[in-house]
């Protein structure tokens, strides 16, 4: 079996018309480039993601569940040696509820709630104004967010498994267990 995949390798690599294994195509859910928050570096999320398990939040600093973010690092953290990666996507869609720059986001994340897991540039997800990631989100799994810090679950084939409101929060046991099922 190894022999063909690296034969498989090979052949794509001599004739570029041919595709390489199946593994190696980018699901339609990660074929998006976005900046990390307050930076210049840009993220191919297929790249970066492709084969993990990804709990993607549109995020925001002045809401009623801000707190939430304390639950997302949480998870990351008891779950990211296992393949999970949550992706935070600041939103100032629903209420006006995350203003401010990227970097004041980064700072005020970081030092409230030690965000450490991958955070991106403000992203439209409401529905009317939602970038295409999330438009791609709302076409696979559940619809679009209705307020801040709706959470979609992808499967390490970048297929959406699951969606949750944002009155769920990131350590509920319905969410763990889905995630949990799928590391």
């Amino acid at each position: 079996m190894r022999l063909l995949a690296l034969s498989l390798t090979f052949a794509a690599w001599l004739m570029p018309g041919i595709p390489a294994q199946a593994e190696s195509a980018c699901p339609d859910t990660l074929d998006f480039n976005f900046r990390a928050l307050g930076e210049e570096r840009e993220v191919n999320l297929c790249e970066a993601y492709r084969g993990k398990v990804v709990l993607v939040v549109n995020t925001a600093s002045r809401c009623g569940y801000t707190y939430q973010y304390d639950g997302l690092e949480k998870l990351y953290a008891n779950y990211r040696d296992r393949g999970l990666v949550v992706l935070g996507f600041p939103s100032n869609d629903f209420g006006g509820q995350q203003p401010g720059s990227e970097a004041q986001i980064k700072d005020f994340c970081r030092s409230t709630y030690g965000v450490e897991f991958p955070m991106f540039e403000k992203t439209g997800a409401a529905a009317g104004r939602a970038h295409p990631f999330f438009d791609r989100l709302a076409a696979d799994g559940g619809g679009h967010p209705r307020w801040n810090f709706h959470k979609y679950l992808l499967d390490r084939d970048g297929s959406v498994v699951a969606s949750w409101r944002s009155s769920v929060k990131p350590l509920d046991a319905n969410l763990v267990g889905e995630i949990e099922a799928r590391l």
